[in-house]
């Protein structure tokens, strides 16, 4: 289990994560989303133990996670653009590997050579930015990692490869209670992986919660009227978090069940009414408007 306890990281003056406090259980499949500079990439790294927090813990299995070779041997970090020496190939990194990690398996490391299509014995640096993170996928899977935390790890595979991968994530987690964190700004891809999601802005969580109950939680509801009812607050009493009016067609993002806000819209006479779950990507924009992130300003 990860544990992190009031975790501050500063760069100079940048606060890139503030006082944050988050579990995450294992054989969970975590994904962090946030806005641009949301501290995203620096919480892996300090989950991966690169940086140390300058204020809280992170805890691994209740032991410091910083500094501790028998914990970071648990772990593997593939961050968005991976490290290879100029001489690297799958081959000689597998020699490296395996030594340096504890549960480093041959068997896995053959399996995955043979799965995902790559020469072991091409330079990686030579490679397309696709097939480096395929030669990282089979260095960090054949290490039998108890926790691997994946930055932007869907940029530049392709479909297929993008499939497969999340079919061996989630084999791995099934099968061993393998942890996995994912950060990523491609929603479509997590939605159909993870359990959790979590939102950050500025370092900080808005929000961390289970997929399936944050589905049940929102609806996009759209409401169109023969005449707009002259009423001061007309959606007044339902938990709207955003309204966009057409004529007399209002779309809106509310916060709640269908059996508590449809009889109080029900009550305001409309000609149509229609209610849909939201996507991830919806849900991740009306939450950072909440938050003050000026998504109206995006084009």
């Amino acid at each position: 289990m990860i544990e992190i306890k009031g975790l501050t990281k500063r760069f100079d003056k940048v606060v890139a994560v503030s006082n944050l406090n988050l579990s995450v259980r294992d054989g969970t499949v975590l994904g962090l989303v946030g806005s641009n500079g949301s501290g995203k990439s620096t919480l892996l790294r300090m989950l991966a133990g690169v940086f140390r927090g300058e204020e809280g813990a992170i805890l691994l299995d209740g032991q410091e996670l910083f500094d501790n070779p028998v914990a970071k041997g648990e772990c593997f970090f593939i961050p968005d653009f991976p490290f290879f020496y100029n001489n690297s190939t799958i081959e000689n990194t597998a020699t490296l590997y395996r030594e340096l990690y504890p549960h480093w398996s041959d068997e896995a490391y053959m399996r995955y050579c043979s799965v995902f299509p790559i020469n072991t014995k091409n330079r990686i640096i030579n490679m397309s930015k696709g097939m480096q993170r395929q030669a990282a996928l089979i260095l960090a899977l054949s290490t039998c990692p108890r926790y691997i935390f994946l930055d932007e790890i869907f940029d530049g595979l392709d479909p297929v490869v993008r499939h497969l991968l999340k079919r061996i994530l989630i084999e791995h987690v099934a099968e061993h209670q393998m942890t996995v964190i994912i950060a990523s700004h491609n929603l479509r891809e997590l939605e159909d992986l993870c359990d959790r999601i979590c939102l950050m802005h500025r370092g900080s969580i808005l929000m961390e919660r289970d997929i399936d109950s944050l589905r049940l939680e929102f609806r996009k509801v759209q409401v169109a009227f023969r005449e707009v009812p002259n009423v001061p607050n007309l959606f007044e009493g339902i938990n709207a978090v955003s309204i966009w009016r057409n004529g007399n067609v209002f779309n809106v993002t509310i916060r709640g069940t269908e059996e508590e806000f449809m009889p109080k819209l029900n009550a305001l006479q409309p000609a149509y009414i229609s209610a849909m779950p939201l996507t991830l990507e919806e849900i991740f924009i009306s939450e950072m408007g909440a938050a003050g992130y000026d998504t109206n300003s995006i084009v």
